[in-house]
């Protein structure tokens, strides 16, 4: 659970104090909250599995539950496994469509160094996105409206967010034939949990999520585009080591 005093309402995003007190003989009485007379967190009853299915529906309720009233700190675990399901399919599709039979072109250490770029620029096109959602956030409510955000909690909350990125599991075990429209689908979902995510945190209107989450995306597909032009690529690093 989150610290005493750093708990929200699931229901008006209100501070709280506690969810619940504790009363002899194990017995446990849920808070309500003082403004929306509604329980503080109605989730700490649920089955992990609800919570879940709440959440992949974008509800604000679960969102605020998992931000705000729970320690889960897998954030960067799930981006790293996300990354590596991401990393993998890229370099599938890479290779997907050579049929050449020569022994050189699957060399093991080959691949390996193919996969490893594809990671790092996965993690790269990441690292945009939430630059660009977190300065675009900094600069309006900082500069233009005085207030103060947590950037830790943001970034965060944007990573746990890319949850819908475990769609890509079943193309990665499966070996599916996937369709763009299937990966745009994917996409989509996240972006619209970011979104959400955003809306959670600061307690702001859709629209001003929807922007930040289009600036991070912007600068995404900006960096992947330039990472596209630059004058080298995993070929040129294997001919210069074995020149």
């Amino acid at each position: 659970m989150g610290k005493e005093g750093f708990y929200s309402c699931v229901e008006c995003s209100r501070k709280a104090a506690e969810l619940h007190r504790d009363y002899s003989n194990g017995i446990l009485k849920i808070t309500i909250c003082g403004s929306c007379q509604k329980p503080v967190d109605k989730y700490i009853e649920y089955d992990p599995v609800i919570i879940l299915i709440d959440a992949i529906l974008c509800k604000a309720q679960a969102f605020r539950h998992i931000l705000f009233n729970t320690s889960l700190n897998i954030h960067w675990k799930l981006c790293v496994f996300c990354l590596l399901c991401e990393a993998y399919l890229r370099w599938s599709a890479l290779h997907g469509s050579e049929q050449s039979s020569d022994p050189a072109d699957i060399i093991r250490y080959t691949k390996e160094w193919e996969f490893y770029g594809k990671f790092g620029l996965a993690a790269l096109e990441l690292m945009a996105f939430c630059s660009g959602v977190l300065s675009f956030l900094w600069l309006w409510v900082s500069c233009l409206q005085g207030g103060s955000i947590e950037l830790n909690l943001l970034l965060r909350g944007l990573l746990l967010s890319c949850y819908g990125k475990v769609l890509l599991v079943p193309a990665v075990i499966w070996e599916h034939d996937y369709s763009p429209f299937c990966l745009g689908l994917i996409k989509l979902f996240v972006l619209t949990s970011n979104s959400q995510a955003i809306r959670v945190i600061l307690n702001c209107s859709r629209r001003l999520s929807l922007v930040a989450v289009c600036f991070g995306l912007l600068s995404e597909t900006l960096t992947a585009q330039a990472c596209s032009k630059l004058p080298w690529s995993i070929q040129d690093i294997q001919d210069m080591w074995t020149s």
